[in-house]
């Protein structure tokens, strides 16, 4: 095991009508003025937005309102609630939704006490030092955003769809997660958000780094909690226990729990991020597309902990042809995926003649030359593995 600092100071309050506590610890957290961010008319409609500003007004905090995120959120709607935050000298933002919103908060709150371009962030070219506090009331378990200090952004100038991870300034003040808040989702939706969530433990299960067992353990059995929880939810949205179980196992899928102490890998989601920025597809059904792919790959290149994977997660049995079991195992994995009526190829998820050049030419300029740590993915290993996502259906 690596040396490591886990650092996670997020209060989560978790529960029935939770969102009614939203004004009470936005005032224990020192805010003064809240700038409310969220995405389309269902936080509306379904009255939620009415019950948080209600506890605001209630705890006496004032507040402001930014609406229109979209899916895959851009950076243009990041420089208009900057400008608008500024503006309106709000101290805390609160996103009220998914990954999307939060994330948009998130660099908000950083480019808000910035002098330049937020972007800067993004490429490198400047830390955050500081920011805005962000608190969060959930709305969609997936991204796990809500417990991590992680934020993903596409630029429209180029489609450059990258991430930022500044734990000890951009993780949550708190968080109010209300498992009914989510009986409403569409299935797809709620799918998209189980193959995330799953993605997410699986960067960090499929690393080269020894002795490891608990991060292991707590990698297989939370995915085994969400490969059991998943199918109840989607036979009756309005099971509460199973909608608990998978907001919280969203939310420990990445805080970084699972992967303290190794390497972690997340090849499978930079080569995802540049379908959604190019293709404008769900974040979830791109993963479930391009992760039994990257495994398929990886049978061939590093077999061991994807049989692991294979025996542990899915009661593969035990063999001495651990590519026989690794494949055995990823096989489940998409009967698993294909399930909840997420896609498994390209051309399942809506993309006949995907263009694998310019995915590959694009991952690599944002990332570099080699990608990955499992195994690090030269430009034409990222091809292989794109390729492997047609399953002969492409052409």
């Amino acid at each position: 095991m690596n040396n490591f600092v886990f650092y996670s100071p997020t209060e989560f309050v978790f529960g029935k009508a939770t969102e009614m506590q939203v004004g009470a610890l936005a005032r224990k957290h020192g805010a003064r003025k809240v700038m409310i961010v969220y995405g389309g008319g269902s936080v509306v409609r379904s009255g939620l937005l009415d019950r948080v500003k209600q506890s605001l007004q209630e705890a006496g905090i004032e507040y402001c309102l930014m609406s229109g995120v979209q899916p895959n959120p851009v950076d243009t709607k990041v420089y208009e609630g900057i400008e608008f935050c500024r503006r309106e000298q709000a101290d805390m933002l609160l996103p009220v939704g998914g990954g999307s919103v939060i994330d948009t908060a998130k660099a908000i709150a950083a480019g808000v006490l910035y002098e330049g371009d937020f972007w800067d962030f993004y490429i490198g070219k400047a830390k955050v030092t500081k920011a805005l506090k962000v608190a969060v009331v959930l709305t969609i378990p997936a991204a796990g955003s809500e417990g991590s200090g992680n934020t993903v952004i596409t630029k429209l100038d180029g489609l450059q769809k990258l991430s930022l991870r500044v734990p000890e300034v951009l993780r949550p003040v708190f968080s109010i997660m209300n498992p009914e808040l989510t009986y409403t989702l569409p299935p797809f939706q709620t799918a998209c958000g189980v193959a995330d969530m799953m993605a997410h433990i699986m960067e960090r299960y499929f690393t080269n780094t020894q002795e490891v067992e608990i991060g292991d353990r707590l990698c297989e059995g939370t995915l085994m909690a969400i490969i059991n929880e998943a199918p109840k939810v989607m036979r009756n949205p309005e099971d509460y226990g199973a909608r608990a179980n998978l907001m919280w196992a969203g939310m420990i899928a990445h805080n970084g729990t699972c992967g303290v102490g190794c390497e972690e890998d997340w090849a499978s989601h930079f080569l995802e991020h540049e379908i959604s920025a190019i293709y404008g597809v769900t974040h979830g059904a791109g993963l479930s597309v391009i992760f039994p792919a990257w495994m398929t790959w990886m049978v061939e290149h590093n077999v061991g902990k994807i049989a692991q994977y294979a025996v542990r997660v899915w009661d593969v049995p035990e063999s001495e042809d651990k590519k026989a079991v690794a494949l055995e195992g990823i096989g489940k994995l998409k009967a698993f995926f294909s399930s909840l009526g997420l896609p498994v190829t390209f051309k399942e998820l809506g993309i006949e003649n995907p263009d694998i050049d310019r995915l590959a030419d694009s991952l690599h300029r944002n990332k570099g030359e080699l990608v990955g740590n499992y195994v690090k993915l030269t430009k034409q290993d990222s091809k292989e593995i794109y390729h492997l996502a047609c399953a002969g259906e492409c052409w």
